[in-house]
């Protein structure tokens, strides 16, 4: 089921493995103020998680933030025929088989304009991820950028995020770090982050930082970035 975070933000946890790592997955789904649903990296397309939308209103887009959460976009896309998939641009080379109908660019679509903001991280090519403030509510939307796990049943995932500095805390892991190409530039983008009056950060993988978030999100930056 959907969970509500704040507002119009509600999230959809769901199991995910990639290879021998448990990490979980979050679809986050925002209200705008017509009722149309902006879709935040879409998980699996199964009929219960297409109860849970529909039950909260029709989808108007849906959007794969980064160039590796897109892998559940296109079954949406055929479900939801109507909704415009919004991607960044150098996706469209990776997945040629995915309809674009929205490139991601440094300002917001009038689609979410004056409700959603949105940055693009420069400096991480091979990532190419977006970060989004949702305003009415202060709500920051992370996809790969850092982790928050608090708990996990899997060892190896536990072991693996206490090495990277990222267990029980918002950060960055090893992985995210190794793909920063442009320092300063990946720095420049995350201080306009930062710049945004943050309540809460909603991550794909781990648990929503409910409390001290725009702290946690600094410190995050400061690991992945300094």
């Amino acid at each position: 089921m959907l969970r509500a975070v704040a507002g119009e933000v509600h999230s959809l946890a769901v199991p995910f493995r990639m290879g021998a790592f448990d990490l979980g997955g979050r679809m986050t789904v925002i209200r705008l103020p017509g009722g149309g649903l902006w879709v935040h990296s879409p998980v699996a397309c199964t009929p219960e998680a297409r109860a849970t939308v529909d039950a909260l209103g029709p989808v108007s887009f849906l959007v794969a933030p980064n160039l590796m959460h897109h892998l559940r976009v296109g079954a949406w896309a055929a479900a939801y025929p109507e909704a415009r998939v919004v991607a960044p641009a150098s996706l469209r080379a990776k997945r040629k088989d995915l309809r674009i109908d929205l490139e991601l660019g440094d300002a917001a679509d009038a689609g979410w304009a004056g409700v959603i903001d949105q940055v693009q991280v420069k400096g991480m090519p091979k990532l190419d991820e977006f970060v989004f403030f949702h305003r009415p509510t202060g709500t920051v939307l992370l996809t790969d950028l850092a982790f928050n796990f608090h708990q996990t049943g899997s060892w190896l995932t536990r072991t693996y995020l206490k090495l990277c500095g990222a267990w029980q805390r918002l950060a960055p892991t090893f992985i995210t770090k190794a793909v920063v190409k442009d320092r300063v530039a990946v720095k420049a983008s995350l201080e306009r982050v930062l710049a945004w009056d943050v309540k809460q950060v909603v991550v794909c993988h781990g648990d929503v930082q409910e409390t001290g978030a725009r702290e946690a999100l600094r410190e995050a930056f400061h690991r992945l970035a300094g």
